[in-house]
């Protein structure tokens, strides 16, 4: 789920920060201007795990800043296709439902990627699978009898499988205007988004699946 990279840069170190170490300083820039942004093609910026290489700080005309040419290694959150993972429902509807991680909310699950055979309740507004049975399922899944549908609601805990992610570099701006034709501006989208499935046994809610280790929890700090 978490990785290292290896990353360069060119700091700035203001003059407040001249007392302290170079290191600590660098690192502190480092965790103001990375933490928790996107690089695309990389994944989301947690920390700065430690700097392999400094150069000597140099002073430009004009800023009076230490300028510091680096490498260092950072700490990303990008979890690999496969993975299985411990998310939380946040919202659901027709076209599938959204994770949080906590700490991260774009993970979705589409309703192609839920378990077979499951159908959207519109009536509950959640998405219910139902498990093999001694009967033949009516085509219409929503003719099955309610106490064997298995429901998958907000709020609960559940493991799925990365299938892949997707990043996006959306200009910003104004609606653009083509040989005098405004064109309406696409809503913005995530820069980082992670698509999963459970649709396969032992994914889903957890409690569908209980261990003789006792359930797993997710902090929801």
């Amino acid at each position: 789920m978490f990785e290292i990279t290896i990353l360069k840069d060119t700091i700035p170190i203001h003059p407040s920060d001249f007392g302290l170490p170079p290191e600590q300083a660098l690192i502190a820039e480092l965790n103001k201007k990375y933490a928790n942004r996107v690089l695309h093609g990389v994944g989301l910026c947690v920390c700065t795990f430690d700097i392999t290489e400094a150069g000597e700080g140099k002073v430009r005309y004009g800023d009076g800043f230490l300028w510091y040419k680096v490498i260092f290694r950072m700490v990303v959150f990008r979890p690999f296709p496969s993975e299985i993972i411990l998310a939380k429902v946040k919202s659901v509807d027709a076209e599938g439902m959204r994770l949080t991680l906590g700490f991260f909310d774009d993970v979705y699950v589409p309703s192609a990627y839920l378990p077979a055979p499951s159908a959207f309740d519109i009536s509950r507004r959640q998405h219910f699978w139902v498990p093999p049975g001694d009967e033949e399922d009516p085509p219409n899944l929503l003719d099955v009898e309610e106490d064997r549908r298995m429901y998958i609601e907000a709020g609960d805990q559940v493991r799925v499988r990365v299938e892949s992610d997707e990043f996006y570099d959306d200009e910003p701006g104004p609606p653009k205007a083509t040989e005098g034709v405004t064109v309406q501006a696409i809503p913005r989208r995530s820069p980082y988004s992670i698509i999963c499935s459970m649709s396969e046994q032992g994914l889903g809610p957890a409690a569908w699946w209980p261990s003789d280790d006792g359930d797993e929890e997710m902090d929801d700090g």
